[in-house]
């Protein structure tokens, strides 16, 4: 896992634009499950929930790698805002290689921040402004999250090329795979739902 120092000039602010405008395409919504055999490591055993899928890129965030040095109470110090103990000691996730010092939260629609805030669907919403932050520190917020520190993105036609050469399986996700599935089970429980055993995959790829 790669263990980054926040910093607090560049997370929730500023930094590179990412494709948030999205025309709800079909992978909008839904989960990626990397193959065995991609040959990044940042991406092994990867679950990415997509945020966003158009002709213009994709961007999503890995909801299963764990940040295990780092979490939201030590990132609220960091960025020298307020914090109680009621989201301290939850996960900070290290959500893809891009733009690593700048978070976001994907939440329940439950929030929705003043500033900016996706609509990813009708029940899962992404934010990416301090102002969540703010209320997570003060107890406050959506009621469900994922807090992860970058993010993964993809240029047009690039997401397509690596699903096309099976780097990718694509699944539907909801609310129980996203928050309520521990983390070390989601990559074998995202491969369930397509019906796709996950020991059979991690065989074949050991002998490919």
């Amino acid at each position: 896992m790669i263990r980054r120092k926040c910093d607090p000039q560049n997370a929730f602010e500023g930094g590179q634009s990412i494709p948030l405008e999205t025309t709800h395409s079909d992978l909008t919504g839904q989960c990626l499950i990397a193959m065995p055999g991609m040959g990044d490591p940042r991406f092994a055993h990867a679950v990415v929930y997509m945020c966003a899928h158009s002709d213009e890129g994709a961007m999503g965030l890995i909801i299963n790698k764990p940040n295990d040095e780092l979490r939201l109470g030590d990132l609220l110090a960091q960025l020298e805002l307020a914090h109680n103990e009621t989201h301290a000691s939850r996960a900070v996730y290290f959500g893809g290689p891009v733009e690593t010092g700048r978070g976001f939260v994907l939440h329940t629609p439950d929030y929705r921040s003043p500033v900016a805030t996706l609509e990813v669907t009708e029940t899962m919403s992404m934010t990416a402004t301090l102002d969540v932050l703010e209320e997570l520190g003060a107890g406050k917020g959506p009621e469900r999250f994922v807090m992860a520190l970058g993010y993964s993105g993809w240029g047009p036609g690039q997401l397509e090329s690596e699903i096309a050469e099976n780097g990718w399986l694509t699944c539907p996700t909801d609310h129980a795979l996203v928050f309520d599935t521990p983390d070390t089970a989601k990559w074998e429980t995202a491969l369930e739902r397509i019906g796709v055993p996950a020991l059979a995959l991690s065989a074949e790829a050991g002998h490919a």
